[in-house]
């Protein structure tokens, strides 16, 4: 008990004397900057999945060809949740003398339980959101169908057995995005008025959705629980099932705030080494003493690692506090930017930010003070007799490998945590040689400079030690915060440009082989540039090499292979791939192969377990095609054209059934390109995708506007992370700088000497930090983002001089007490 007393006592007169501020102030900035980051991301995070989950409706649903009854309908009307189901089926549907087959979707009371209907306002051609559900007696209709039929706001629509009144036209559905070829007309009736219908008889072809929202842990208890229950035929589906353009965006969304966090744990333990040094470099003395006087190495441990402990407790919650306070605003503004409720913050991050605090702590601050007890006596009188400490080497790797851990966590992915671990190594191990390498060119040049400049930079190689730790901190925290920055702006520039402004916002379905010729003139008539249409042919997967394949081939937990083995394919040919597609392994034909190749998605093949040169069987209508895989290929779903999972050589599909598909960029000012089209092609679906491409933007867009605000975030913390580094190392300068005023130097001098060093050490770390951030933004973007990566020299260049001035201003800031303390503050403060 004393000597938590003791270390209490220490504390207290450490704060009140300043020795230990410049270590809690790092401490406070270094868990503030982690725990803010977490914050953010975790709400953010959390806001964009609620987000995401309008694309279904409602946070989860089951899909079955079957009503949904008995323990998953009790489980998804559990405390905490919501529930309401929807019917979905194809019927013929009548408006005047047009006849069309339409899909029908009847929709219970309180669907959506996420997300809004947007409905054009016939009167004024704008567009409003609809919360809510057809009154009973009247339906509506997409905007395609309607034109599709040729009808209006108020018309009567016979749908089986009775007629509706079309009340409105659907622009956007919650749960569009999940599948956008809907090739018919597609129509919105409320669940009451099915009945009337006489459509759901025995044998009918029914889809059945039960659709849940609620509380994020009663929600993962419903999906946990069917997930292990559901039956054949059913399927759950989450966000993570949306269309592949959103799924990457939110993905993309997610590491890169996993990468934010991962920068602020670096900038954190880069503070607190640099502060602890400091610490350790204080007490030194004092030690001595206390040895003189008899204490024990216990007893100096217990004190200065209790005082440690303390100070870290009280770092930790100090940190957080402001965090929160700070996160609050932030998440505010947020709130304004993306026009969505953001969810109150939950208590992970205050867990994580007194874990990396007290992580930081054990790996850089407890070493230093271990040695502290070893402290010769002697030190008293010579100062130049450093203790040394085994077991502070051991304890250094326990925390340096729990900061790996850490590291390996924030990262969310092993590959990401190793590239940054060994980013961070390499990265130390080149900075340590440069450093040492100039204070070695300094200490043959310094003979021949003059004045100031001669002082400073003779600074630099004087204190060697210093001197190489100073210039490898300055040059990591400066990686981490350009590594940032390089992969912020690919990452923003790759989604502002997936989507560009001539993506097209038609899909055109069922087009016969007799019709393609006058299609496409009819498509290039309307201003469209060299229509491509591909065959599109339906088939069901049979064998691989020689062996039936059914979804029953698939064990249970791989739920997707089982999906993808029991549906029908959409097969094609092809002579050339497009820019979207490239070969990843294995060779893509050239010419016609002389029997039938196949050329599969990446993704596809590895979820269904094919290989390169495995034989693949289909059944399409009846009779039987086969195709030896040849090659593997990656998709950019983002282009929004037509692309398949399975090509085949040219000429292999020829002779069997098929229609054919393209998708077109129609101007606004076509109104009636569907309705033409239509009109000379009754049997063509035209799948107006405008719809999904403005659900893609809106999302990336707010996932853009997250990304920002996290960047700029912790930009700034990181800033002042480095400033607290900075500012931990310059007692040495302070004590040489009253020297230097005793005997006569100015201001300006000091000044001057001060630019020299400080410029000498922010260029070598600056350069280096963006060299290696490059590098490094290279590796991540690839692993982590699966983005192409160019090395932007401009960036790169513009990095290392704002680096230099950063690190130049940031010294000059941290010892502008040199030249406006008196010289006998300064020394009776260092020396006493």
């Amino acid at each position: 008990m004393n000597r938590i007393a003791l270390a209490w006592r220490q504390l207290r007169r450490d704060l009140a004397s300043g020795d230990v501020r410049i270590l809690l102030a790092a401490l406070v900035l270094a868990v503030m900057a982690v725990t803010s980051v977490s914050f953010i991301t975790d709400r953010a995070e959390r806001a964009l999945a609620l987000e995401a989950n309008r694309l279904l409706g409602g946070d989860a649903v089951v899909r079955s060809d079957s009503p949904i009854e008995g323990e998953l309908r009790e489980a998804a009307a559990a405390p905490g949740l919501t529930l309401t189901e929807t019917l979905s089926f194809p019927s013929m549907v009548r408006a005047g003398e047009a006849l069309r087959l339409g899909e029908m979707k009847a929709l219970g009371e309180g669907f959506p339980l996420r997300g809004t209907f947007r409905l054009l306002d016939p009167a004024t051609g704008g567009e409003r959101d609809a919360k809510g559900i057809p009154a009973p007696g009247t339906l509506w209709l997409s905007r395609a169908g309607a034109d599709q039929l040729g009808a209006k706001v108020g018309d009567a629509i016979g749908v089986g057995n009775s007629e509706l009144t079309l009340a409105a036209l659907v622009v956007q559905e919650p749960d569009a995005a999940l599948d956008y070829f809907n090739t018919a007309p597609r129509v919105f009736l409320n669940l009451a008025d099915v009945p009337a219908t006489g459509l759901v008889q025995e044998g009918s072809r029914i889809g059945y959705r039960l659709v849940v929202a609620g509380e994020s842990g009663a929600v993962e208890k419903f999906t946990n629980f069917a997930r292990d229950n559901l039956g054949r035929g059913q399927r759950l589906e989450t966000a993570g099932d949306a269309r592949p353009e959103i799924r990457r965006a939110l993905d993309r969304a997610d590491r890169f705030l996993g990468l934010a966090a991962l920068v602020s744990v670096v900038l954190a333990a880069v503070a607190v080494a640099m502060a602890a040094r400091r610490h350790s470099a204080r007490h030194l003395q004092g030690s001595a003493v206390m040895r003189c006087l008899g204490a024990s190495q216990g007893t100096l441990v217990a004190i200065h690692a209790g005082e440690l402990l303390l100070l870290g407790l009280m770092g930790c919650t100090l940190g957080v506090a402001l965090a929160f306070g700070l996160q609050w605003a932030v998440a505010d503004w947020l709130m304004a930017a993306l026009k969505l409720s953001i969810p109150g913050a939950g208590w992970r991050p205050v867990l994580e930010g007194f874990g990396v605090g007290l992580t930081v702590l054990l790996a850089f601050g407890v070493p230093p003070v271990l040695a502290l007890r070893r402290v010769p006596a002697l030190r008293v009188l010579r100062r130049d007799l450093d203790p040394t400490e085994p077991s502070a080497v051991l304890v250094a790797l326990a925390g340096l490998g729990g900061l790996a851990l850490l590291l390996w966590w924030k990262a969310g992915s092993a590959e990401v945590g190793t590239a940054m671990l060994l980013g961070i190594l390499g990265t130390l191990a080149v900075l340590a040689g440069l450093a040492w390498t100039l204070i070695a060119v300094l200490k043959r040049m310094r003979s021949r400079l003059r004045g100031p400049w001669r002082y400073g930079l003779a600074n630099v190689s004087r204190r060697a030690g210093a001197s190489i730790a100073q210039v490898s901190a300055l040059g990591l925290g400066l990686m981490a915060l350009l590594l940032l920055t390089f992969v912020r702006t690919d990452l923003l520039d790759r989604w502002r440009n997936a989507l560009p402004a001539d993506a097209p916002n038609r899909f055109i379905v069922n087009v016969q082989p007799d019709q393609v010729a006058p299609v496409r003139e009819f498509l290039a008539a309307q201003g469209v540039v060299d229509p491509v249409l591909y065959p599109m042919i339906r088939a069901r997967l049979l064998e691989v090499n020689g062996k039936a394949v059914t979804g029953d081939s698939f064990p249970e937990e791989q739920g997707r292979a089982r999906r993808m083995a029991e549906r029908e394919f959409n097969l094609s040919q092809v002579d050339a791939l497009r820019a979207d597609n490239e070969v990843t392994a294995g060779q893509f034909w050239t010419g016609v192969p002389a029997s039938p190749e196949l050329s599969v998605e990446e993704e596809f093949a590895e979820t269904l377990g094919w290989k390169l040169g495995d034989e693949v069987s289909f059944d399409i209508a009846g009779s039987r095609f086969s195709g030896r895989v040849t090659s593997l290929r990656k998709v950019d779903w983002e282009s929004f054209r037509p692309n398949f999972f399975v090509v085949a050589s040219p000429g292999s599909l020829d002779g069997f059934s098929g229609s054919h598909i393209t998708a077109v960029r129609v101007p606004a000012e076509r109104t009636r390109f569907t309705a033409e089209l239509v009109a000379a092609w009754p049997n063509l679906s035209v799948v107006d995708v405008d719809a999904v491409l403005d659900q893609v933007r809106g999302t990336v867009e707010q996932v853009s506007t997250v990304v920002e605000a996290v960047f700029y975030f912790s930009l700034a913390a990181g800033v002042l992370v480095l400033l607290a580094a900075v500012s931990a190392s310059q007692d040495e300068r302070l004590l040489e700088g009253g020297v230097m005023r005793v005997l006569g130097g100015s201001r300006r001098q000091l000044r001057w000497a001060q630019v020299s060093e400080f410029s000498a050490i922010g260029l070598l770390s600056g350069l280096v930090a963006a060299i290696a951030a490059t590098v490094l933004a290279g590796v991540i973007a690839d692993l982590a983002f699966d983005l192409p990566w160019t090395a932007n020299p401009r960036l790169a260049a513009t990095g290392a001089v704002i680096g230099t001035l950063a690190a130049l201003a940031a010294g000059l800031f941290a010892t502008r007490g040199v030249v406006n303390t008196p010289p006998s503050v300064t020394l009776r403060e260092l020396q006493g």
